[in-house]
């Protein structure tokens, strides 16, 4: 399998805010759960953390927990919202529902980024979210040459980027604004202070 191409120049993204099923620690991926009240409130802080923020267009994935994300962000900053499946989160098959902390004790597993190497049959491929993830970044970038993209999506999905892209997993939390920053021939990933 030939390397991913990557993305032409650097992008903004932001993990959805909370949902239920996030605060009780279980695999989300596909399940359309909505916003609780403290992921509202997350939006509603990454919204004004970006206000100083020159965005041009945000990008966000169909699941209800992104697209209200982006929604009240866009409603702050009065920006032009797409969506785009290539940003959806990680199908986890029938890992969803369950436990992340009890499936890793399950299998054996100290750290989140091996959680890869458990993925189930009835789910998505890891190395399949890297090549939609960054091809639809690609296709956005590209397609809207002089914008600042923000892309809301989910941990999954930003994980599979920075891993392609640095070479390494992150400290992602919901609602705090990441840029995946092009240095040279490398990427960085830093918070947006």
């Amino acid at each position: 399998m030939k390397p991913l191409a990557a993305p032409s120049r650097s992008f903004l993204c932001l993990r959805h805010g909370a949902t239920d099923w996030n605060r009780q620690g279980l695999f989300q991926g596909r399940t359309d759960n909505p916003l609780n009240d403290d992921g509202i409130a997350q939006a509603q802080a990454a919204a004004r953390r970006l206000q100083p923020v020159r965005l041009d267009h945000i990008v966000t994935s169909p699941l209800v927990r992104a697209a209200k994300t982006a929604e009240i962000i866009a409603a702050a900053c009065s920006k032009p919202v797409s969506t785009d499946d290539g940003i959806t989160e990680c199908d986890f098959g029938s890992l969803e529902g369950i436990s992340i902390r009890g499936a890793m004790a399950e299998h054996g597993i100290g750290a989140m980024e091996e959680l890869v190497s458990i993925l189930p049959p009835d789910g998505e491929a890891w190395s399949s979210v890297s090549t939609r993830a960054l091809y639809c970044v690609r296709k956005w970038l590209d397609h809207l040459p002089q914008a600042n993209i923000l892309f809301v999506c989910h941990d999954a999905v930003m994980q599979s980027l920075a891993s392609a892209l640095c070479g390494r997993w992150f400290d992602n939390r919901h609602g705090t604004p990441f840029r995946f920053a092009r240095t040279g021939d490398g990427w960085n990933v830093e918070e947006v202070a």
